[in-house]
């Protein structure tokens, strides 16, 4: 049969789903003019089938699918199809079923009508994130119901590597041991039902993967529902819209890596942030007890610590939150939090206790002295654990920097600061004790710092060159 003596019934194929996939919308698109048939029967499109049809009463029953799923191996037709999927095409087999297309036994023994071919539109975005990927050692495996031909060469459009070796899903192992050896071999699959999408998640996280699983269409839900994340496309079904965990809106997989960064900036800056938090909580527990054992008043007033704690940890805090931040995400949150946190607020409470308790021991001083001496002491060092924390420094943390320290300065040489805060900063003896511990505490903060860097970079194993997905 000739294309135009066809064009009614793909026409009529496509006007007949009421959900019809992208293919059947390609269609609609290219016969618009649906002729007025009869529709007694029809089989909407199935993952795990291949195919869609219709019945349409004195017009015959048709279905529309997969070559390799509706004609025989050695059917002329079906070599056809597969050299056109090889060049990256999506070939349809259009066929006249044997049966009404409603029945148990349907399609039956089809008589090809024609090969139905569609381009593959690749989005233009798609190989930049390949790229990003492989740039930061995540493997990509691309699984879909097409034909494995067809996947490999839309794969090898893009440049991922493995493309060249597509695999047919449909001879994979069912064992979660055995399916994970192959996925690990592999990464281009095709025809892949939707239970076979989910047992590759499920195998991938059997591995010690975490696994982020995109789609867009119903066969696509049972993997991004057991996926650690889940990433539907904003145009595709309710069904994956709901089970994901991220919706592209605008439907673009440019925007996976700002996704990525922006969940690295989370998490890399709330570890930063509660380093300080920690900080302030371990040298208060310090200062507490060594005070109580010395017998001595408590050095500060709840003015002082909230001085203290809105130029140290709460302004910047805020600032350091907001800062980019692409560092990977790694285990061992807490250990990393603690090893800066318990070091930097121990040697902070005994260098703002020795100021206190050498200040206190002259005699000499009011209350409110020494207490300016041990607010000095504390803040100089919670400043410099600042300093530690906004490494690497760019100008933005400096400058943040030295705003905090101008402030505390502006703080004692400002008579309402002075008297607000309740500090007295002209004791010359006092204040040069306070500088000379806190000095002190940042030299022994520095070398453990660079001590801490040199021992974590000699027990980190070598990395070999970048390696793609796959």
């Amino acid at each position: 049969a000739t294309l135009s003596g066809l064009s009614p019934v793909l026409a009529a194929l496509a006007a007949a789903d009421p959900r019809p996939n992208p293919s059947l919308r390609a269609i609609a698109d290219a016969f618009p003019r649906a002729p007025d048939w009869p529709v007694t029967a029809s089989a909407a499109f199935s993952s795990a089938a291949k195919w869609s049809g219709a019945s349409f009463g004195g017009h015959g029953d048709w279905v529309l699918g997969a070559p390799d799923v509706l004609l025989s191996p050695g059917d002329p037709a079906a070599a056809e199809a597969d050299r056109l999927a090889a060049q990256g095409l999506r070939v349809l087999l259009l066929a006249r079923a044997g049966m009404p297309v409603d029945s148990p036994e349907a399609p039956g023994p089809v008589v090809p009508a024609a090969l139905v071919v569609l381009e593959q539109r690749l989005r233009p975005d798609a190989a930049a994130t390949l790229d990003f990927f492989a740039a930061q050692r995540v493997s990509v495996k691309i699984l879909s119901g097409d034909g494995a031909r067809s996947v490999g060469a839309v794969a090898g459009a893009l440049g991922l590597p493995g493309a060249a070796n597509p695999v047919d899903a449909r001879e994979l192992p069912v064992e979660p041991a055995p399916l994970a050896r192959e996925l690990s071999r592999a990464s281009v699959f095709g025809r892949v039902s939707p239970h076979q999408k989910r047992a590759m998640v499920h195998a991938l996280q059997s591995s010690g993967h975490t696994v982020a699983m995109t789609g867009d269409g119903v066969n696509d839900v049972l993997a991004l529902k057991d996926a650690d994340i889940g990433v539907a496309m904003g145009s595709g079904s309710p069904a994956s819209r709901a089970v994901a965990q991220i919706v592209l809106l605008d439907n673009a997989f440019a925007t996976l890596p700002h996704v990525v960064a922006e969940g690295r900036r989370v998490i890399g800056n709330i570890e930063r942030v509660a380093g300080l938090f920690l900080l302030k909580t371990v040298y208060s527990l310090l200062l507490a007890l060594a005070v109580g054992v010395a017998h001595l008043p408590f050095p500060f007033l709840p003015r002082h610590l909230t001085l203290i704690g809105t130029l140290t940890i709460g302004i910047p805090a805020f600032f350091l939150a907001l800062a980019p931040n692409t560092e990977r995400a790694r285990p061992g949150f807490l250990s990393r939090v603690l090893r800066l946190a318990v070091p930097v607020g121990t040697v902070a409470a005994v260098a703002t206790f020795s100021c206190y308790a050498a200040v206190v021991a002259e005699g000499r001083a009011s209350d409110v002295v020494n207490r300016t001496a041990a607010t000095t002491t504390l803040f100089l060092v919670a400043l410099w654990a600042l300093f530690l924390v906004a490494r690497p420094l760019r100008w933005w943390k400096a400058i943040l920097i030295a705003a905090m320290a101008a402030a505390f300065v502006l703080v004692l040489v400002v008579p309402f600061g002075r008297e607000f805060f309740a500090l007295d900063p002209f004791d010359g003896a006092a204040m040069l004790t306070a500088v000379a511990a806190a000095g002190s505490a940042a030299l022994l903060l520095e070398a453990g710092w660079w001590l801490d860097r040199r021992l974590r970079r000699s027990r980190r194993p070598r990395r070999g060159p970048a390696r793609h997905p796959g």
